[in-house]
């Protein structure tokens, strides 16, 4: 990812859209912090509708697991000596 200056971004406008527009994110500093990150508007759209998408919590996963009916057999083992 290119990062530009705020002040060279503003100079350079027209190339940080191009390579925007060509699928490479742009980073933008202000003093030397990222503020901003310029993306297509395709990209934009993309990651709006990543985040309206839903995903099942890791509970509901394993909740939803099936189990296939079966009993699951249990060994009978003797736990081990605690050491002090």
């Amino acid at each position: 990812m290119t990062e530009w200056p705020l002040h060279d971004a503003k100079n350079r406008f027209s190339a940080v859209v191009t390579a925007a527009v060509a699928g490479e994110p742009q980073r933008v500093t202000r003093h030397g912090k990222p503020a901003v990150v310029v993306i297509s508007v395709g990209e934009y759209e993309r990651l709006r509708r990543l985040e309206g998408a839903t995903a099942p919590s890791f509970a509901e996963l394993l909740l939803s697991m099936p189990d296939g009916g079966a009993d699951i057999e249990r060994l009978e083992v003797a736990p081990r000596p605690v050491e002090l």
